[in-house]
């Protein structure tokens, strides 16, 4: 096992003691969005269990090939690659206990590059997924904080939403999470166990060369010697590190009893203050232009973005978090390594 699994390896055996994860044996589990940020540790996790002694068949769904470089995780799972929208690739997938629908990009660039195919991953073939799941079994839909695009006063609680329409710059991600949740609403409405998590800002090692979400991107740049801000920074993000974030999932999916729960962190930031501390981790200057924010915000981001974490609070008695300092650690040599690796490659 590499240096980057062994990353993920020691963040999933955190979670492992915290969760009674009985019920998977000897039950199918279909997951599509394996090689994302949070598939990799849902797959990271299934691997841990298996080599704790719990049985079951694993079915991960990937768009392109699983990379080498997590390969231990991949080890005796039925890797089906291919575009979830398409019919034939749908129709091929088995039927299962555990749908975790974790597909389609949290990249702003990467969901804007083809509106259609976004809504779709999020809309029909949610509905698809639907008809793969057993009699009895669980499915848990990934939505997103962003359905609350629009709305003024934070934290966002669950019974809210956001007020944006859809002529919106994100209108194809949000409308199509939106969407999502109502169709899963629809199947609990059948008394179908299903939930629905909306998940903010996850980060941490996992992710791919040239990823464009804020933290990776500041990290490539500091990699390379100093960190260049395209604003002034002072829109307030709150982070959620990956193994909080699934510990938190695996919880709804095995056992929330909501329709509806927010995933995020504990802690506010502004995009500033994220930047100094990459720049201090990584002893690069950081370089604040003289221009201002409203002329390189993205199209439609949010302003502020935390979450009212009450519900998983409550429920679930969730109050330990990696703290972010911890977690930029990790992130920075998962980094560090991923692209030492590339260089070396060259």
């Amino acid at each position: 096992m590499n240096e980057l699994a062994t990353i993920i390896k020691n963040d999933v055996l955190e979670i492992l003691p915290k969760i009674d994860f009985r019920e998977l044996d000897g039950k199918t589990i279909l997951l599509t969005g394996a090689s994302g940020l949070i598939g990799t540790y849902f797959l990271a996790t299934l691997r841990e269990l298996r080599n704790k002694g719990v049985k079951m068949d694993i079915v991960a769904v990937v768009q392109n090939k699983f990379p080498e470089y997590l390969s231990y995780f991949g080890e005796n799972v039925g890797f089906v690659q291919g575009d979830l929208t398409n019919a034939k690739l749908m129709a091929s997938l088995p039927q299962a206990d555990y749908i975790i629908h974790a597909a389609g990009y949290g990249q702003p660039g990467k969901f804007l590059e083809n509106p259609l195919k976004t809504m779709g991953l999020n809309t029909t073939v949610t509905i698809a997924l639907f008809q793969k799941l057993k009699k009895g079994g669980k499915f848990l839909f990934m939505s997103t904080s962003e359905v609350y695009s629009g709305l003024e006063t934070t934290p966002y609680g669950e019974d809210m939403i956001g007020t944006t329409n859809t002529a919106h710059p994100r209108a194809c991600y949000i409308e199509g999470k939106r969407c999502g949740e109502a169709i899963v609403n629809a199947e609990r409405a059948q008394a179908v166990d299903a939930k629905s998590a909306r998940l903010s800002l996850a980060y941490g090692p996992g992710t791919k060369p040239g990823d464009k979400r804020v933290i990776n991107a500041f990290i490539e740049k500091a990699l390379r010697g100093k960190l260049t801000l395209l604003d002034h920074g002072e829109v307030k993000r709150t982070y959620c590190y990956v193994s909080d974030a699934v510990e938190i999932l695996w919880r709804i999916l095995l056992f929330g009893k909501e329709p509806i729960y927010n995933v995020g962190g504990a802690g506010t930031i502004t995009i500033a203050d994220l930047a100094k501390k990459i720049g201090k981790l990584l002893k690069v200057p950081v370089v604040f232009p003289a221009v201002s924010r409203s002329e390189n915000l993205g199209a439609g981001a949010p302003l502020d973005t935390q979450l009212d974490m009450t519900r998983v609070k409550n429920e679930f008695k969730k109050t330990d978090y990696v703290p972010l300092d911890e977690g930029l650690s990790r992130t920075v040599e998962w980094q560090k390594i991923l692209y030492e690796r590339i260089e070396n490659r060259e």
